[in-house]
């Protein structure tokens, strides 16, 4: 179900894209702002392990300096039939974890050094295997497409902005000067929100992965209840920009409505898994 709405919203996403791009800017403006957007997201996809372990300050460990984690990365990774990722620790006392790479062959898991004092060795694994989810789902991949359009949209609507500014635009090969600003302001709005759903969908999907790779759905959701907990006393210290990676929101909660946060509501997650 969580892959069906994932595709919806993806050509949501497309056609909100194509849309936007007539209106705003016309066909040529349209594919200016596409190749753009897909240059940045290229660039940022070959190198998005690199880029979120450094922004995340996380640091690669031996088998020798973390034999445990080592181990349960490598038996896990078996069990999903996955090459074992390389393995980060990030020297944090909040509870949490990640995972990055294009691919499976390219991935990294990395933790707080906190989640190894909160939590007992199934409900770690339970993390592990979620973030090995995600790398079996390709969600990194999915990410970047998503991040791929809702970049251009914004792209398009700076752009509009500058042609309305400056008055190169034709209006009878894009639309109506109302058609116009009514995109500006809403093309990239909606862009975020459905970037966001996507992210939301793909971790009900890292989940049920996870619980099926670990074999132990409770416990993963008792691990996400105490992350939950953990990360809503202490917030961590991180860079917004990376917050949707983590497995449960690693920033404090705000008052922004639930169309813009990039995780599920927490008690959902857990019902689905205690259900399984």
């Amino acid at each position: 179900m969580n892959t069906l709405k994932t595709g919806m919203l993806m050509a949501a996403l497309t056609a909100l894209f194509m849309i936007g791009g007539q209106a705003m800017a016309g066909q040529q403006g349209m594919m200016i702002a596409l190749v753009m957007a897909l240059g940045l997201n290229f660039f940022a996809y070959w190198n998005s392990d690199k880029m979120a372990l450094a922004m995340n300050k996380a640091r690669e460990v031996s088998e020798g300096e973390a034999p445990e984690l080592h181990q349960m990365v490598a038996s896990l990774a078996q069990r999903a039939e996955l090459p074992k990722p390389r393995v980060y620790v990030v020297d944090n006392p909040t509870p949490n974890a990640f995972a990055t790479g294009r691919n499976p062959e390219h991935a990294a898991i990395a933790v707080t050094t906190g989640i190894m004092r909160a939590l007992n060795r199934e409900e770690l694994e339970g993390v592990l295997a979620h973030e090995l989810g995600h790398i079996k789902n390709r969600d990194i991949l999915i990410s970047s497409i998503a991040a791929v359009m809702a970049g251009a949209i914004s792209y398009l609507a700076t752009m509009a902005q500058f042609s309305m500014i400056f008055g190169g635009r034709d209006d009878d090969n894009g639309g109506s000067p109302i058609a116009t600003i009514a995109m500006m302001i809403v093309a990239p709005l909606a862009a975020t929100m459905i970037q966001m759903a996507i992210s939301r969908s793909r971790e009900y999907i890292a989940d049920a992965t996870g619980a099926e790779i670990c074999g132990h759905p409770k416990a993963l959701a008792s691990a996400l209840h105490k992350l939950s907990n953990y990360n809503a006393q202490q917030p961590m210290d991180v860079n917004p920009a990376s917050a949707q990676m983590y497995i449960v929101n690693p920033l404090s909660a705000g008052s922004l409505a639930k169309l813009f946060s990039t995780h599920p509501p927490m008690e959902e997650r857990i019902r689905r898994l205690q259900s399984m």
